[in-house]
């Protein structure tokens, strides 16, 4: 089952094990239990720490197994067989219950800690989906570093019906025992933030921390972020980093083709070569934190939703840009539950349904391509008079026998019951009378929404939500700088991310030279 080069791999990883793990196997008489256990059996030869007991004190229906260390015991399960993208979520358990692999910083343990308990999540996958590691991976984190955790993988696939009676239709879903705790792709911030709702903490006061003074705060940790940090530091600059996660939008991002002298390469793994660039220079790096308002005038406060603050003299916001939202009514309490953004992922949920995607760029197109082969209708539906893809995206969708292209549409109400969605209300804007659409589900693929939310009122924006720069990155406030896609730059590019993130750190340095 594991190639040798897969293997050696884990002899590598695994060689950091100080203390002995242990899998612990339920009694399943599932058909795929034997399956499992050789999975797990090829794993733990990887390691004299590791080892594979077959427990008569775990009883399950389907593959079960608990995976336990010095940080851990009971509370990290896995339901099913954790194969295709799941597989990096054992490997990491394993890691994480001997406190080893990336971990967070203590201010975000102590912000995990500090949840109220019991927590008892299920999270329900599917071994196709790219979002569901990180979200499987993160609650595996937490239960390491918090009294009352538990967290279990559940592998959708393996239990339909008991999908089909909580009513999911997107993965992945995390559950509190019936109640959705949160669906669809999630950084450990989001999730931290939403289990402090959810299950409050047992200090209701924020800890106001001060994280220090920095000549250079940059805020976001993708290309342009980064970029902006390593010139910053190369000229002697005390400098951090605070970002919700390194990498930004490149953890979502697959092939890379244009990045000059690369080929080719992955989102995922230029996104960890950014962070081992960051890492070679003294930055200090303030990870999974979001900013609530910066203030102050010569040294700027750069207040953090965690309670804690960073003092700077100049200020570089990165922020860059997310997947935008429809906006209409009905959409947000459906989402996870009808409401989609990734027709990879939650396709598998419509097939023999009727689905729509709405935006009518090469994303959505793309992604009505994929529902027809699932789904038996797919309708795009595009805001202007004409599609904004490419040609031969458009030639090859209108060549599909179940999917249809309505255009000069406003989509205005997801309809649905809070569990499920039946339709969709959209206005034709070429006669403004409405009209409904029975469908089973809507993929969202209008584009990207600046990261700015945190900046009304402070700096001047685009209607769009843009930071407005001059040529050489400043803001309208002075100290204030930006770059990247969070700006107006036009072109959102990964290359010029990076270009704009030297540039403007290179004008902070002259800057301050000049004041």
């Amino acid at each position: 089952m594991l190639d040798s080069n897969l293997r050696d791999q884990l002899k590598e990883l695994f060689s950091k094990l100080t203390d002995p793990v242990t899998l612990r196997v339920s009694t399943s008489q599932h058909e795929s239990q034997e399956e499992l256990l050789e999975m797990l059996n090829e794993v733990a030869s990887t390691s004299t720490k590791l080892n594979v007991v077959v427990s008569d004190s775990l009883t399950s229906s389907t593959p079960y197994f608990e995976v336990e260390g010095r940080l851990a015991k009971g509370k990290i399960g896995f339901r099913g067989i954790p194969g295709g993208h799941e597989f990096s979520s054992l490997i990491l358990a394993i890691l994480h219950v001997d406190g080893k692999g990336k971990q967070p910083d203590p201010g975000i343990t102590q912000r995990i800690s500090r949840i109220k308990g019991p927590v008892r999540l299920k999270t329900y996958i599917s071994l196709s989906c790219e979002n569901c590691p990180e979200v499987v991976q993160a609650l595996n984190l937490m239960a390491t570093h918090h009294p009352d955790f538990k967290h279990e993988m559940v592998d959708g696939g393996m239990v339909v019906s008991e999908v089909e009676a909580l009513g999911i239709q997107g993965v992945p879903s995390v559950m509190n025992d019936n109640q959705l705790v949160h669906s669809g792709k999630a950084q450990l911030i989001d999730l931290v933030t939403k289990l402090e709702e959810l299950f409050g903490k047992s200090s209701d006061q924020a800890v106001q921390q001060d994280l220090g003074l920095f000549d250079v705060v940059v805020i976001g940790g993708g290309p342009a972020g980064a970029t902006s940090a390593i010139y910053s530091v190369r000229k002697g600059l005390k400098t951090a980093v605070v970002a919700e996660r390194l990498g930004g939008q490149l953890q979502e991002t697959k092939g890379i083709e244009n990045m000059i002298s690369v080929p080719y390469t992955e989102g995922v793994k230029l996104a960890a070569q950014l962070g081992e660039h960051l890492a070679s220079y003294p930055v200090q790096v303030f990870e999974h934190r979001r900013v609530s308002q910066i203030t102050g005038s010569a040294i700027k406060r750069i207040q953090l939703e965690s309670g804690e603050f960073l003092s700077a003299k100049a200020v570089i916001i990165a922020t860059g840009a997310k997947w935008r939202q429809l906006g209409i009514p009905g959409e947000k309490e459906h989402i996870g539950l009808g409401v989609a953004f990734c027709a990879h992922c939650d396709g598998p949920f419509y097939k023999g349904k009727r689905v729509a995607v709405v935006g009518g760029g090469n994303s959505g197109v793309e992604a009505a391509i994929d529902l027809a082969g699932i789904a038996t209708e797919v309708t795009l539906f595009e805001y202007n008079q004409n599609l904004k893809a490419d040609g031969v995206l458009i030639e090859k969708l209108k060549a599909l026998p179940n999917a249809k292209i309505i255009t000069n549409a406003k989509p205005i109400r997801v309809l649905g019951n809070g569990k499920s969605v039946h339709g969709l209300e959209f206005q034709d804007r070429a006669t403004n009378q409405n009209h409904q659409l029975e469908i089973d589900g809507v993929f969202v693929q209008i584009g990207l929404l600046p990261n700015t939310q945190f900046l009304k009122n402070q700096l001047k924006l685009t209607p769009f939500g843009e930071i407005e720069v001059d040529a050489r990155g400043r803001t309208s406030v002075p100290g204030i700088y930006a770059a990247g896609d969070v700006t107006t730059i036009p072109f959102k590019q990964i290359v010029v991310a990076m270009g704009d993130g030297a540039k403007v750190a290179l004008t902070a340095f002259e800057d301050r030279l000049h004041s």
